[in-house]
């Protein structure tokens, strides 16, 4: 890309590029959706418009790419679209929400195709752009011999620009950019940087920090670096396959997403059986899982037919197998308890994203699930 724009984090690009496309009334396609995308495009009164595949949201479908959007679909809001009324396409790579699934640069291509064809710009979420590149080399045919570099090129070529929250797939505790091509929409950019995140040529940033995501970036296209990360992700989705632990599958790059509903089948989603799940694991064994069902929706707008995932994501270069084996035998020692396990009930929830802040009770009294207490804790399994 032509012009790099620098932020405090992902969430600081994203509020940028709102600030620059994004005006009352117009509408963001996307497959699925991350929270602070979606509310950073609502909040500058955007419209969000899912266009992902349908197996996105089947967490057992085998589909190896199903951060696909559905063409059909996104053809038909473009045709119904006025001139102007589509700020800009999004699509995001290891789409998080579907659990960490890559699209495919097939898929890629045609969405480029349809937005030349409406002029409409196309935006990448890239944050995870290096392990969408290391699926594509695994399961797209023919790019098997294509380097890790070289694929994350091709995905960038194919967009007008891309945003990064460079604390995933650059190493590093903060930082992020936009990057496009157009002047006039990156002055927009550098004007907006000014005014909420510093000045152009640091974005809020410490001079170390940049000079560590730089390092990072060149890290990122290491395929030995990526497959060693991804690989952690497939180790302990094995275990907890093994342990008949309903999971989403294909296993994703960044973490193992374990579906809620089918762990928790005897819980209403009314009744958060993925926030709950989360409250299970760290009261059996410490282990820190994240919520991604209806409390991460909004509220009043809540997906009741839609997934209902915890997400065991993994920090870049921090556990061992040892570590993720235990994760595995908290996990199947609340799969044995499941059925006593009661739901929650929000007792405070903010208007912003609410699963940062929001607080919940028990609609009945936890069991003590804490494994120490257990009459036999599980043994490790050999790492």
């Amino acid at each position: 890309y032509r012009y790099l724009i620098p932020a405090h984090q992902g969430r600081g690009a994203e509020h940028l590029l709102a600030l620059a496309l994004v005006r009352p009334g117009t509408i963001v396609p996307s497959n699925l959706y991350f929270t602070t995308s979606r509310e950073h495009v609502e909040l500058a009164g955007g419209i969000w418009v899912d266009v992902a595949v349908r197996e996105a949201t089947e967490p057992e479908s085998l589909f190896p790419f199903k951060g696909n959007i559905d063409l059909a679909r996104l053809e038909e809001v473009l045709a119904a679209a006025a001139p102007g009324e589509v700020a800009y396409v999004r699509q995001e790579a290891c789409l998080n929400m579907a659990g960490g699934q890559p699209f495919s640069i097939e898929n890629l291509a045609a969405v480029r195709e349809l937005t030349l064809r409406h002029g409409v710009p196309f935006i990448v979420d890239a944050t995870r752009i290096s392990e969408n590149a290391l699926f594509v080399k695994e399961r797209e045919p023919g790019y098997a011999e294509r380097s890790l570099a070289s694929l994350i090129r091709l995905i960038a070529d194919h967009a007008d620009g891309a945003i990064f929250s460079s604390k995933k797939d650059h190493f590093v505790p903060i930082g992020g950019f936009v990057a496009v091509n157009d002047l006039d929409l990156a002055r927009k950019l550098r004007e907006q940087v000014v005014v909420y995140e510093g000045f152009p040529h640091y974005g809020g940033m410490a001079g170390h920090d940049m000079e560590a995501l730089a390092q990072g970036i060149r890290e990122s296209t290491d395929e030995r670096v990526v497959e060693a990360y991804v690989s952690q992700a497939r180790y302990l989705g094995a275990l907890l396959e093994d342990a008949d632990v309903p999971i989403v599958l294909p296993v994703g790059a960044h973490a193992v997403f374990v579906d809620a509903k089918r762990f928790l089948p005897h819980l209403e989603q009314t009744e958060f059986p993925a926030q709950t799940l989360a409250a299970a694991f760290y009261l059996a064994g410490g282990v820190r899982s994240m919520e991604r069902g209806i409390v991460s929706g909004q509220h009043g707008h809540e997906p009741y037919d839609g997934l209902e995932l915890v997400r065991l994501t993994l920090p870049r270069r921090v556990y061992t197998q040892e570590h993720l084996t235990w994760v595995a035998d908290v996990v199947s020692y609340v799969r044995s308890r499941a059925e006593e396990t009661p739901g929650l009930r929000i007792t405070y929830e903010p208007e912003h994203l609410r699963f940062f802040q929001a607080r919940f009770a028990p609609l009945q009294p936890f069991p003590d699930l804490a494994i120490e207490h257990a009459a036999q804790a599980p043994a490790l399994a050999p790492a």
